[in-house]
């Protein structure tokens, strides 16, 4: 007998139509995963299988005593008490008993004089505990707040967003259902922890109905896989991989029937408008058909556009872009990074890897230079312009609309040179005219990313970084995302704990493996895992500070420059102001001659001529890339000269 049983559930809101007569049923053991995109309705069907949220239509039946957890996608206001408490409430009863039992202990740990009511309190809960057979889930509570890094002594209410969704996943874990409902639950968790919890949630013997779009822990932990998609759910008994191939399979069939369908209707409509010829009753029932057609044409429900990413490319930096040499910092006597050093070039895309709080967005801050390390050296190249996709998202104003957060208020924005009304732009992101007036504090987490990104990419830039950009977006938009970034002429440094992106966005991984030791390798997560050393790194040394400057010592005597050095360094000065006008004019003449290179009718000019233009784009490929060269040393040479 099936645990949950929905039978013909609909339910409409603000007159969407989120579920259509949906049937399912979850077995005992399954592991079912529920797929669609955001704002498909699928937190609002993990809601009403737990029965928070009443249907329209339909009903939910139970296999008699089952019980049923859920990790929901928003944090409940009304919690309140430590981390340990609001976990040990997955329990009922025995949870608390465990909650009384850890609060008095701590308070008498804590007490320095503990008087004869706290040592009462302490047994009255011990005994309590005892009889209810609860010392076993008080190891089970322990492990679970281990393995999520969390502090059971903490104030929930002091804790972050994301932290407070980690409680609410370990309360979920703890609580020994029938049935565990997941809601995205590796958002804000680190690579350990999802390989934790995909191992956890492996070897229970619940049945388990999750959302996710980390592809790696879908694979490893889904027996089947059930789409919503307008509306209606489709089940598929199958990996990932034959899922997408099926789905792309059913899209074509469907846009297939579509048109034939459509193709109909016209040359029904084209016979109603010629009139009806009398005393030919059987056209009456051609009609009524038509009538049918038009009520299931009107019916139809389009599958929304995809999401459109464009970003916009600045001019090319020099080949260096940023150069780390041992680099060092750290709190009190903890180091985060300790002697890091690494050379980041035009055109790499560079993976952060590493458990929260290691100092992964850290070392991007000093690596952008809005840190300074306590000590070591960074150099930067020429011509950076930087655009900061931040996890907390606080280059958006909540209290603004979409529209007014893409555009600062204005009606279009520019895109590769060309202009654009901002709601065109937006409307590449999946925003709706309403959803993009709306204040962003109301807006989904995954839309939320999307406006982000729609921001960011209004802004030229050839260096990208981005820390956590896979939060929230749905598996369609990753794969888009993916793809924009691989393509991508610029540098890109990228946090993820998304592993499958990872693999297939990175060239190389700085890999932060504990102890303050952080390390290069070549290649995504997988390939760091193949080539991370097997033995465990020997602590690192406490960050030293740089030393203070010696105060009223006299500065040693300056050497007066002769006229011939005077002459070259001014000489140095004019090539420098002269560098970015000659490399502007060697991309222009770059750019306008590979546009006439890969025009259309290019092939009609003679081989002489097409030979001469390989020779001058190989030439002016050269030439730019000496420019930016002779840029950075120019730089160098002259930084901190001052001329009389």
């Amino acid at each position: 007998m099936a645990l949950v049983s929905l039978r013909d559930i609909s339910i409409n809101f603000t007159g969407t139509v989120l579920l259509d007569k949906v049937s399912m049923q979850i077995e005992p053991g399954e592991r079912v995963c529920l797929l669609g995109r955001n704002g498909e309705g699928k937190s609002t069907l993990l809601s009403i299988i737990e029965g928070i949220t009443p249907p329209d239509t339909g009903s939910v039946d139970y296999q008699r005593g089952c019980r049923v957890a859920m990790l929901p996608q928003e944090v409940p206001q009304s919690l309140e008490g430590t981390v340990y408490d609001i976990t040990a409430k997955g329990l009922g009863e025995v949870g608390e008993h465990l909650a009384a039992y850890h609060d008095a202990a701590r308070a008498l740990a804590e007490s320095p004089d503990p008087g004869q009511n706290l040592v009462d309190r302490l047994e009255r809960a011990q005994h309590a505990l005892e009889d209810a057979g609860g010392w076993p889930h008080h190891q089970a509570i322990e492990t679970v707040l281990s393995h999520l890094k969390l502090d059971g002594d903490e104030p929930f209410a002091s804790l972050s967003g994301g932290t407070k969704r980690r409680v609410l996943l370990a309360r979920a874990l703890v609580s020994n259902p029938d049935l565990l409902i997941l809601d995205e639950p590796t958002n804000h968790l680190d690579i350990d922890s999802i390989a934790w919890l995909e191992d956890f949630l492996l070897r229970q013997s619940a049945a388990l109905l999750f959302v996710t779009h980390d592809r790696a822990f879908l694979r490893r932990l889904a027996t089947r896989i059930v789409e919503l998609d307008r509306g209606r759910l489709t089940s598929w008994e199958c990996g990932y991989e034959t899922y997408l191939e099926r789905k792309d399979e059913a899209l074509s069939a469907e846009a297939k029937q579509n048109h034939n369908f459509d193709r109909k209707l016209a040359e029904e409509e084209a016979w109603i408008r010629q009139g009806i010829k009398a005393r030919r009753t059987r056209n009456m029932g051609r009609v009524r058909e038509l009538r049918k057609m038009r009520e299931e044409r009107g019916a139809r429900r389009e599958r929304v556009g995809s999401v459109k990413m464009v970003i916009q490319e600045a001019e090319r930096t020099g080949k260096l872009v940023i150069e780390a040499k041992d680099l060092c910092f750290g709190f009190d006597d903890r180091p985060l990074i300790a002697d890091f050093s690494a050379t980041v070039m035009r055109g790499d895309k560079v993976g952060l890897i590493g458990p929260n709080g290691a100092g992964k967005t850290t070392l991007l801050k000093i690596l952008l230079g809005e840190i300074e390390p306590q000590s070591g050296s960074v150099r930067r190249g020429v011509n950076l312009q930087i655009n900061y996709f931040d996890q907390l998202r606080l280059q958006l104003d909540e209290t603004r609309s979409a529209r007014y957060n893409v555009a600062e208020g204005n009606d279009f924005v520019d895109i590769n040179g060309n202009r654009r009304h901002v709601m065109s732009h937006l409307k590449d992101f999946l925003f709706t005219p309403d959803r993009a007036k709306v204040p962003v504090s109301v807006l989904s987490g995954g839309e939320r990313n999307r406006l982000l990104l729609a921001k960011l990419f209004t802004r030229p830039s050839n260096v990208l970084v981005m820390d956590e950009p896979t939060n929230d977006l749905d598996a369609e938009t990753l794969d888009l995302l993916e793809e924009l970034l691989m393509d991508y002429p610029g540098t890109l440094l990228l946090v993820s704990h998304d592993r499958d992106f990872l693999n297939n966005v990175v060239t190389s991984s700085i890999a932060f493996e504990g102890e303050g030791r952080v390390a290069e390798y070549v290649g995504g997560y997988d390939d760091w895992l193949r080539q991370r050393p097997s033995a465990a790194p020997s602590p690192a040394k406490a960050c030293k500070p740089k030393p203070e400057p010696e105060r009223e010592k006299a500065a040693p005597a300056k050497r007066k420059l002769s006229y011939k050095e005077k002459f070259e360094l001014e000489k140095k000065r004019e090539e420098l102001k002269g560098m970015p006008a000659r490399i502007e004019g060697l991309e222009t003449e770059l750019d306008a001659l590979q546009g006439r290179m890969a025009s259309a009718d290019y092939y009609k000019n003679s081989g002489e001529v097409m030979a001469d233009d390989q020779k001058r784009l190989e030439t002016l490929e050269s030439d730019l890339e000496i420019a930016y060269e002779t840029w950075e040393e120019l730089e160098t040479a002259l930084e901190g000269v001052e001329l009389d």
